[in-house]
């Protein structure tokens, strides 16, 4: 800033309220900016004249707004070179303040204007007298606090830059102030500006401001600088709706918000901050008005996206970074803007099926949960029934509950309701990923019946079912080897697999390389030896990973000795019309061979000798080890109640029979003794006379015969 001119030039509008101006190319105009050149053409022209009218004059500006420095005893030699006027600082006795004195000439010569500038003046003097001045310029002092000057209420400009002010104050009367300078002091915090409602220009730069706050009132504010200070970020500048420039260089600033909501805002300087993405000034796409902006001095600058990113986003600026932008670097920013907006659109679909697939998986979970509830609460039923059954056998009544989901009754209302909340969202999915097929649910299930093209069913290897009963993967598994048959990785995750006899249903795949059983739903593995029944039952697959373990020959021969035994005690004490039934057609031969070894020799078979003479495939023993069917699976249950129930009658029976024995054993204990001494006594009488005793005997002998 450069005094009494500079001030000028700021109030030009504001003085002008109804003119328009241009600025010729020998002055540019920043708030706060200390330089300014020194030719000025200016060019007026109100709006009540026509254009012929036209007002034309040229000012040249000296390169020092003072020619001197004044001092509080004698202002007379520093400022008649600029103004004539002769101005006394003069001490007084009744107040700690200097006051201002000034001829009478030059208050009428000056009457507007008075400039105090670089007096080392430290208190703010007392001006009456002056009630019509109008600009202010109290530059390069000591001044820490603003005062005495509450009764110059036409006062337009006030310039108090480069001072040691920490608190904006003693403003609350200059209602009419249009430029308040107050750069380069020490003020922390924005405040006590709210009658100045008037304010034109605003200049705090080189404070040490943390926030941008109190000044939404300002709606006739056109330009801010708050450039040099502490602000972190941007924000509450709603109701600045005459802005047009906002000057925020050499701050701290990462993030941007509530620009786009300054109607009138064209210039905007973000120079030297930490900016490092276009996320966090986003809001800035969104100002129809800004045409000038400049980021150079941040992170994002440094970014090889940065110039096209900015452009295509904000197609209304005319210059970045103090440049023009041309009409080339518009096309291909128009270009790139295009092809982000297709990868947008195809990154929001992606975004939108991924939401889909997340809410569908998630909704199969909750069935799930539902239906697993439901099974677990049947099962305690179940477990009542035949409590109480067992104390009143009058209450049996034969029928048996199925352990399976689909057999129960009605669900009670509350889960009932649950389920029909969720119908309103997907209840299974289909997902193919890469060579990945993934079904979740039990719906997914009916997707196998699909027209499958042959290149994606050619190129599916791994099947995932999740949230589905095992025993209805059960029923699609031939649907699988035919639809799929370059399937080899099968993965299971809640499917509640419990039994190992459930394995023996993937024996009738074509082939398994690998098999994934998920802990999760799968109670199964927490059988020690699940893995190596796997091996042995889906021997003839030569299976290479379980659960993402390699397969070794060790495996292989410890599953053999575990489960060899149980093969053929399987095969053997199974009646042939049952075995003929299991191995169907096809196995007649193996079935013929198997006849034949247990008729050659009895026990163990010889594993190595038979399957010599058997075509290659599924071993005769294994195949004995098949998949029960869910209604034999229901007569199983029902057999196995009818054993437990008669288990438990015939114990209760052996209790009861032990009781009474061992009653029995207590009181002849008890009696015992005496029984005894009784037994003696009758002997001892009996044999008193020995020839008596002899012919006794003899005659009893001799009866006996």
């Amino acid at each position: 800033m450069g005094g009494l001119f500079d001030i000028f030039l700021l109030l030009l509008p504001a003085l002008l309220p109804r003119s328009r101006w241009t600025q010729a190319e020998g002055y540019k105009f920043r708030a706060g900016s200390a330089e300014v050149n020194c030719g000025l053409h200016l060019v007026i022209q109100t709006s009540s004249l026509p254009e012929k009218n036209k007002v034309e004059f040229k000012l040249n500006k000296d390169t020092s707004s003072f020619p001197g420095r004044l001092s509080q005893h004698d202002l007379e030699r520093n400022y008649s070179s600029r103004q004539g006027d002769h101005i006394n600082l003069v001490s007084s006795s009744l107040s700690s303040f200097p006051i201002l004195q000034r001829s009478s000439e030059e208050k009428i010569l000056y009457s507007d204007r008075l400039s105090l500038e670089r007096q080392k003046l430290t208190v703010c003097p007392i001006i009456n007298g002056e009630d019509h001045l109008r600009l202010l310029n109290f530059q390069h002092n000591f001044i820490t606090r603003i005062q005495n000057i509450s009764n110059l209420q036409k006062l337009i400009s006030l310039d108090l830059y480069d001072n040691q002010i920490e608190e904006i104050s003693g403003l609350s009367t200059l209602r009419c102030l249009r430029v308040l300078l107050l750069g380069k002091n020490r003020i922390k915090k924005i405040s006590n500006l709210e009658n100045l409602k008037s304010l034109d220009v605003l200049d705090l730069h080189g404070n040490q401001i943390t926030k941008i706050e109190n000044i939404n009132h300002l709606c006739e504010l056109r330009v801010l600088n708050l450039a040099r200070n502490f602000l972190s970020h941007v924000d509450n500048l709603n109701g600045l709706d005459s802005l047009t420039e906002l000057n925020l260089r050499h701050n701290q600033i990462t993030f941007v918000r509530d620009v786009d909501n300054l109607p009138c805002l064209q210039h905007l300087f973000l120079s030297f901050n930490n900016i490092s993405s276009f996320d966090s000034v986003s809001c800035l796409a969104d100002s129809s008005s800004l045409s000038d902006i400049t980021f150079d001095g941040n992170p994002i600058a440094q970014e090889s996206w940065y110039k096209h990113t900015v452009l295509q986003n904000m197609m209304q600026l005319r210059q970045l970074d103090m440049k023009r932008i041309t009409e080339e670097e518009r096309r291909m920013a128009s270009v790139l803007a295009k092809k982000e907006e297709e990868k947008k659109r195809e990154s929001h679909k992606q975004s939108l099926l991924k939401e889909k697939k997340r809410l569908t998986i998630n909704n199969v979970a909750r069935q799930w949960d539902l239906q697993q509830q439901r099974v677990a609460s049947i099962a305690t039923d179940e477990d009542r029934k035949d409590s109480d059954s067992a104390q009143d056998p009058c209450q049996i009544d034969g029928s048996t509950l199925s352990a399976f989901p689909e057999e129960t009754g009605p669900l009670d209302s509350g889960l009932n309701n649950a389920l029909q909340g969720l119908s309103v969202v997907d209840t299974y999915l289909v997902e193919v990923d890469g060579d990945t097929l993934s079904l979740y649910g039990s719906g997914a299930l009916e997707s196998l019946d699909r027209n499958w093209s042959v290149q994606t069913a050619g190129m599916i290897t791994t099947v995932s079912f999740t949230f589905i009963e095992f025993d209805e993967i059960v029923h699609v598994l031939p649907k699988l080897k035919i639809k799929f048959p370059n399937s080899l990785h099968l993965k299971f995750k809640e499917t509640n697999l419990v039994m190992l006899q459930q394995f023996n249903a993937l024996a009738q795949l074509r082939r398994i390389d690998q098999l994934t059983i998920d802990p999760q739903g799968n109670p199964v593995v927490n059988f020690t030896l699940w893995k190596y029944y796997v091996l042995f039952r889906l021997s003839h697959f030569s299976m290479q990973k379980i659960n993402g373990t390699e397969v070794t020959q060790n495996d292989m021969i410890m599953a053999e000795r575990l489960f060899g035994i149980l093969a053929h005690v399987a095969s053997s004490e199974l009646p042939q019309y049952r075995l003929i039934s299991i191995l169907g057609d096809a196995r007649k031969k193996q079935f013929r061979y198997l006849l034949e070894s247990k008729g050659k020799k009895p026990g163990i078979i010889n594993e190595e000798n038979n399957d010599s003479k058997r075509p290659v495939g599924e071993n005769t023993n294994r195949a004995t080890l098949n998949y029960t069917t869910r209604e034999f699976y229901n007569e199983k249950l029902e057999e196995i109640k009818e054993k437990k129930k008669f288990c438990k009658t015939y114990i209760e029976d052996l209790v009861k029979e032990a009781t009474e024995i061992n009653m029995k054993n207590e009181a002849l204990q008890k009696l015992w003794p005496q029984m005894f001494i009784e037994l003696v006594r009758d002997a001892v009488i009996e044999i008193r006379n020995k020839n008596s005793y002899m012919k006794l005997c003899l005659q009893q002998i001799t009866d006996q015969k």
